[in-house]
């Protein structure tokens, strides 16, 4: 272990923050967010519910509804790199309200009826204003808490996702069967604006918002340049990683109810309580990732590790469960690995968002954070229409190789965690 593998002891700064950084209202909020997340991905999530009765309702083969689906991405990027840029100028407690209002608009054209024009063009809305949604409610997270106490918050915040599909799947796999899918769609413009409401009266920003709160009085802030930080390798690596673990989440929300279905045999009400079981992995994995780089960090080993290396082995794990499927017989054990490498295999959102977030100085947080979303969520414009194009030409065969392309890509994304993360190396040095 070299000296960058070592994390200096938190400063008198840092320990006061275990006081007033974490207190009652820190963890009001950092609920509030998890709520936030979760109805995000409610919303994410009701097309991939509903796929096989929206392709019936409007006659669309795979590849039309997989280009469907990408159209959420469509301009999803574009709103998480500006709006994450505007989040280092903007108080993140507005553009946070202004989405959940957002929400609930875009879901209406489409419940209220239409046909795929309407259906495209309100899930393009959606994107936009749910794109910078994960980089703007981390970041209002984490400028409640000093660096060293990071990662259970945002683990927490990262959790709402899967809290959302949870609790989504079966709730709205029930409406869908028994309302139709437009009623889905009122349920969750209904969930966005209910949030909206709480959050203009108990949401707020933190104290660690500002450079000098993070920065001790005698070293005085670094405000490098958007570019230094994103030349970065640390930067470069962990936005590699996380592309790849978006591409697993990408086809949980879109295409795995569809795999259930109608690659491994389930019925539709069993497969709407499997697409939970990748999701409960994951969970697991966060707070269990969220546990070991704390108690690594407490004892003083360095982001290299406790972040960087503790992420790139659940992208391995998540590589060699999705690698594996094909080599197995039956349903059952296909899904066991399913649920392993999607699970695992998606869960590396904290660890970007804690690098990044320790990377960049509060005064280009909102930026860096914002633009890693960006580029990562593309994977959310490329892999559902890839699948829809594999599925079409293939059959259900389609699914599987679907699956083991991910098993390679994320191979990939852990030898870029692996190699590439080491925030002590690549932060901005205090002037001396």
């Amino acid at each position: 272990m070299t000296a960058a593998d070592t994390a200096p002891r938190p400063t008198e700064n840092q320990t006061a923050g275990r006081h007033s950084g974490s207190g009652a209202r820190a963890w009001i909020v950092t609920g509030l967010l998890v709520v936030f997340m979760m109805v995000n991905f409610a919303d994410k999530s009701v097309l991939g519910l509903a796929a096989d009765e929206i392709r019936a309702d409007m006659g669309l083969s795979a590849t039309e509804f997989g280009l469907a689906n990408s159209a959420f991405f469509l301009l999803f990027s574009v709103a998480a790199g500006a709006v994450g840029l505007l989040a280092d100028r903007v108080r993140p407690k507005w553009l946070l309200l202004a989405m959940g209002l957002l929400w609930t608009v875009a879901q209406t054209p489409a419940a209220l009826g239409g046909g795929l024009a309407v259906l495209v063009g309100s899930r393009v809305l959606l994107g936009a204003a749910e794109g910078p949604a994960f980089p703007v409610a981390q970041q209002a997270a984490l400028s409640w808490f000093p660096n060293h106490r990071r990662n259970l918050p945002g683990a927490l915040v990262t959790f709402g996702v899967t809290l959302g599909v949870m609790t989504a799947a079966p709730g709205l796999t029930w409406v869908i069967h028994h309302h139709g899918w437009r009623a889905a769609l009122w349920v969750v413009a209904a969930a966005g604006a209910l949030w909206a409401v709480l959050w203009a009266v108990f949401g707020a920003d933190g104290k660690y918002r500002s450079d000098a709160a993070e920065t001790p009085s005698r070293e005085p802030a670094v405000t490098p340049t958007y570019r230094r930080v994103l030349g970065t390798r640390t930067w470069i690596g962990t936005t590699a990683a996380y592309f790849t673990s978006y591409w697993a989440v990408a086809l949980m929300v879109v295409w795995l109810p569809s795999y259930l279905r109608n690659g491994l045999g389930h019925s539709s009400d069993a497969a709407g309580r499997l697409t939970v079981l990748p999701w409960a992995v994951g969970a697991l994995a966060l707070l269990g990732q969220a546990a070991l780089t704390g108690w690594l960090m407490r004892r003083g080993v360095g982001s290299r590790w406790a972040r960087g290396r503790v992420g790139a082995g659940l992208l391995l794990l998540g590589a060699v469960s999705c690698l594996a499927i094909p080599l197995v017989d039956g349903a059952a054990a296909k899904t066991a690995l399913l649920a392993a490498g999607f699970g695992l295999g998606g869960s590396f959102a904290t660890v970007a968002v804690t690098t990044v977030a320790e990377l960049a100085p509060p005064a280009r947080r909102g930026g860096a954070l914002g633009t890693m979303n960006a580029v990562v969520t593309t994977a959310g414009l490329i892999a559902p229409a890839v699948v829809g194009s594999l599925v079409d030409s293939r059959g259900a065969a389609g699914y599987q190789t679907a699956v083991v392309l991910l098993g390679g890509l994320l191979l990939l994304g852990a030898l870029a965690a692996f190699t590439l993360i080491d925030p002590a190396r690549d932060a901005p040095r205090p002037s001396v």
